[in-house]
């Protein structure tokens, strides 16, 4: 999955940072060690429920056992706009975006029924009834059909969300000088998706209704050997993935 496609201009410049040697040489047992965490409870762990709560705090004394540094109850600047893509303009962005690529994406196929979202769009219209298409999926599509390119409110959305990033996840990290920052879920997903940054998720426990959830480890760009690392080594420590039994 890392290296240049000459189809994608954005992986130019993230292939500057694939490490020589390639990146299971960090797959190392004793990864944690000496890493400094930043622990984000807020939003974060109102999301966990039940016995995840508790989960989530063993997990830190796991951490902190395996020579990690723990900098805790840290907070991310305006993280209720980020976490909210009407506010923060994530959404305006992505759906212009997502037109572009996927109309580009298609129309260089070889061989495909259809040639652009719009396209797509009547395919799900003819067909919903037999197909039972989900209704949000084609909502999406049709929003971002409307969009027309990258135009003075997507430039000011995505100029407000580098400003995010900068205040907010950057600034957190970089103050307190961190290797990661951790929380509980994937909800931190979005916090690093704005800003073009590196994140990994671990199995780490499972709800009181079965239901697995991980731990989510998200670094500065370029640092994905020491997400590495961490995730590693907090995945050996740990070992908590079951493979489903699929039984009812």
């Amino acid at each position: 999955m890392a290296g240049f496609d000459y189809n994608d201009p954005v992986t130019k410049e993230a292939s500057k940072y694939i490490p020589y040697g390639g990146y299971v040489q960090f797959l190392k047992p004793n990864g944690l060690k000496g890493k400094r965490l930043g622990i984000v409870r807020n939003p974060f762990l109102k999301y966990a429920k039940g016995s995840a709560v508790a989960q989530y705090e063993h997990h830190l004394r796991t951490l902190r056992q395996e020579g990690a540094v723990l900098v805790d109850h840290l907070e991310i600047a305006n993280i209720d706009v980020i976490l909210n893509v009407t506010v923060s303009g994530e959404a305006a962005a992505l759906l212009a975006e997502f037109k572009l690529a996927l109309n580009a994406y298609l129309y260089a196929l070889v061989d495909s029924p259809v040639r652009s979202l719009a396209e797509i769009i009547a395919f799900n219209n003819k067909f919903s009834e037999l197909e039972k298409i989900e209704e949000f999926g084609q909502d999406i599509f049709l929003l971002a059909q409307a969009t027309n390119g990258i135009g003075n409110t997507e430039k000011a959305a995505l100029l407000n969300l580098a400003k995010l990033s900068r205040d907010g996840f950057e600034k957190v990290m970089m103050e307190n000088s961190l290797d990661a920052l951790v929380t509980p879920g994937a909800s931190i997903a979005r916090v690093l998706a704005i800003g073009g940054f590196p994140g990994i998720s671990v199995p780490a426990g499972f709800t009181d209704q079965g239901v697995p959830f991980g731990f989510s480890f998200g670094g500065l760009k370029g640092t994905e050997p020491n997400l590495i690392e961490i995730a590693y080594g907090f995945e050996q420590a740990t070992m908590i993935r079951m493979p489903p039994s699929f039984k009812p």
